[in-house]
């Protein structure tokens, strides 16, 4: 978008760059199975304030003294985990590129969540991209001021805290098959903590531990990637390791509850130029009469799944429950990069780190570019120019 960059980047794109750029991407860390987009994104400076913005407001709302009652129906009741703490650790927004009446860069909200992101390979990835096309020196995926070696220490201050690495692990469900392992393993090289699947862990009394050379060490700290979607019908696995829901002597970076509590539950109590109309289905006094600028999320998913782009009056009517819905309007993404095929959508994912006793902090950001009906894998297998990327800013 910074048209200067963006001209001299095709000037000079190959397939044969690309292809480099991606091995040494992977160079001993891991095979990539989802798809990296062939270009960063170049964020001006207007829309780069925008953004920031944005990110500001919606920060606003979660400092409120009452932001816990206002989201105390966010989580279920099955997934409850005790001894929550006052803040998220992490703070992710999703923004939509779009134009305003007057054909000015605008972000629009998508998505919100209190939940970590690729937080280490984001920072590996704009090195990369930085060093493979020989992009100017000025250009960075952080914000704040912040450089990689800031950066990676912010991110050790959250995740470690006052403990050892070997007493903080990060964990997900099978860690080695996940699809973001990539971002596991950079992780593991900024911190030293250990990649832990979910039954690798086991339980003794209220401690946690894990064996590493056939001595048990003990867990003061998860950095949490769990989430329970993925593990809701798999609950039997914790007969073998622990119930996260059990009282536990852990400290959670970040606490289980904040993935809900910030989500698409937050979004209808936002009123703001960025944040598009969003209503939880069960308060609309009225169905809209122009459904076809609207769009209908579930709110207890991920990775876009259940969602319902071309509502109907009878979809509305088929829904259940409707307090888990939210009717959302439409965001009309506008295609701003330019690519040797046409125009490309882009996303843009501001990404925070709240270290205790600090402020929430904007470091650094996640892009996706789509040519599909929406951003994601399944809506883009056959095109060029999408997938995962990061912006990149004058700084």
């Amino acid at each position: 978008m910074i048209s200067k960059y963006r001209a001299q980047f095709n000037g000079s794109f190959s397939e044969k760059k690309y292809n480099s750029f991606i091995k040494m991407l992977e160079s001993g860390f891991t095979n990539i199975p989802f798809r990296v987009a062939e270009t960063p994104v170049f964020i001006p400076s207007e829309l780069q304030k925008k953004l920031i913005e944005a990110g500001e407001e919606i920060i606003k709302l979660i400092k409120q003294p009452n932001f816990k009652e206002l989201t105390k129906g966010a989580v279920p009741l099955n997934w409850n985990v005790p001894n929550e703490n006052d803040h998220p650790h992490f703070l992710t927004f999703d923004f939509g590129i779009c134009k305003d009446a007057n054909g000015a860069l605008v972000p629009k909200l998508i998505e919100m969540q209190g939940f970590p992101s690729l937080y280490g390979f984001q920072s590996e990835m704009a090195r990369v991209y930085k060093e493979s096309y020989a992009l100017p020196p000025i250009l960075t995926p952080f914000f704040n001021g912040l450089n990689e070696e800031s950066y990676i220490s912010l991110f050790k201050k959250v995740v470690l805290g006052k403990y050892a690495p070997q007493e903080v692990a990060l964990m997900d469900i099978d860690a080695p098959n996940q699809k973001t392992a990539i971002d596991f393993l950079v992780t593991q090289k900024y911190l030293g903590i250990k990649i832990l699947s979910l039954t690798d862990i086991f339980k003794e009394g209220n401690a946690l531990f894990y064996m590493e050379d056939g001595k048990k060490i003990q867990l003061k700290r998860i950095y949490n990637r769990l989430i329970f979607d993925e593990i809701g019908d798999k609950t039997a696995l914790f007969e073998q390791c622990f119930d996260p829901r059990s009282e536990i002597d852990i400290e959670w970076i970040t606490h289980p509850n904040w993935f809900y509590r910030i989500s698409k539950y937050t979004m209808p109590f936002l009123k703001s130029e960025f944040v598009p109309e969003t209503h939880f289905l069960n308060t609309l006094s009225e169905i809209p009469s122009d459904l076809e600028n609207y769009v209908l999320k579930p709110l207890f998913s991920f990775a876009g799944m259940g969602v319902i782009i071309d509502v109907t009056k009878e979809d509305i009517a088929e829904i259940k429950d409707p307090k888990n819905w939210i009717l959302q309007r439409k965001v009309v993404y506008e295609p701003v990069i330019e690519s040797p095929n046409g125009g490309v959508k882009a996303e843009i994912r501001l990404m925070y780190l709240w270290a205790d006793g600090d402020e929430p902090q904007l470091c650094i950001n996640l892009a996706r570019l789509s040519r599909g009906k929406m951003i994601g894998v399944r809506y883009n297998k056959d095109f060029d120019w999408v997938g995962g990327t990061v912006g990149l800013m004058e700084g």
